[in-house]
């Protein structure tokens, strides 16, 4: 039952991965801790290594298709470097409650979100080519990373659903090529997190190749197929999901 379990969640997260540049991620805690009973110690960098991994193999048909912004995805990722550390360093500090509350809220901010989403495309830092213009975007670009490596560092999320909104709101990007863009800054910054943990990581290896496998698989199918699918109304749905959730974390703590 666990394996079948852990077959199945890992094929939606690494699917909702694919087809959003983000989300899964956000229900990959709760899953393993509640669902599958792993600690939570042990749930927060089990959740980087499966997100990392399946976003970066998520982003293979985006990189292909030319949809990812590099210098965007190199200033996201170098920033959320030092802050994922600084995020794990926290999240050993705070005692279980308190990070799953926290956790619950962070749930409520990202549905809240996706829920709102605009589908436009801001035009602050966009240049009159489309190009991105670095000298009136970096100073978004920064404060932005900064905060997204925080949070995978303490609560093991990849935080594409922050990254994809900043990009299309903040620097102009277009959705398809923010959904490339944040499967790499997301692999990136949970890279960083998995090694602000080497010190004390102690896990199910089984498991986590198992999760990680199926995980792999969806991203991958979902981003080559993704555009075949409404992703505004499973944004939609997905927001009503982590709701509840949030909701059943809350209950829980």
């Amino acid at each position: 039952m666990t394996v079948a379990l852990t077959l199945a969640l890992g094929t939606v997260i690494g699917s909702l991965l694919g087809l959003l540049g983000g989300g899964g991620s956000i229900l990959a805690v709760p899953v393993l801790v509640y669902a599958l009973g792993i600690p939570l110690e042990q749930a927060v960098p089990m959740s980087l290594i499966v997100v990392g991994i399946a976003s970066l193999f998520g982003s293979f048909p985006k990189v292909t298709a030319r949809e990812v912004q590099w210098p965007v995805a190199a200033v996201f990722a170098a920033t959320g470097f030092l802050a994922a550390f600084a995020g794990s360093a926290v999240n050993r500090m705070l005692p279980p409650s308190i990070t799953m509350t926290g956790f619950a809220i962070v749930m409520v901010v990202a549905g809240i979100r996706m829920l709102t989403e605009t589908g436009g495309t801001g035009t602050a830092c966009r240049a009159v080519d489309s190009t991105v213009n670095w000298r009136r975007c970096t100073s978004r670009a920064i404060p932005a990373g900064l905060g997204v490596g925080f949070l995978t560092g303490l609560f093991g999320v990849g935080g594409g659903f922050l990254i994809v909104p900043a990009l299309v709101l903040l620097l102009g990007i277009t959705m398809p090529v923010a959904v490339g863009t944040s499967l790499v800054i997301v692999s990136a910054n949970s890279a960083s997190g998995v090694l602000a943990y080497l010190g004390d990581l102690t896990l199910d290896w089984g498991l986590v190749v198992a999760f990680t496998s199926t995980a792999i698989a969806g991203s991958f199918v979902a981003g080559r197929f993704g555009k075949r699918i409404n992703t505004a109304q499973l944004q939609k749905w997905f927001a009503y999901l982590i709701f509840a959730v949030a909701g059943f974390v809350v209950l829980q703590v």
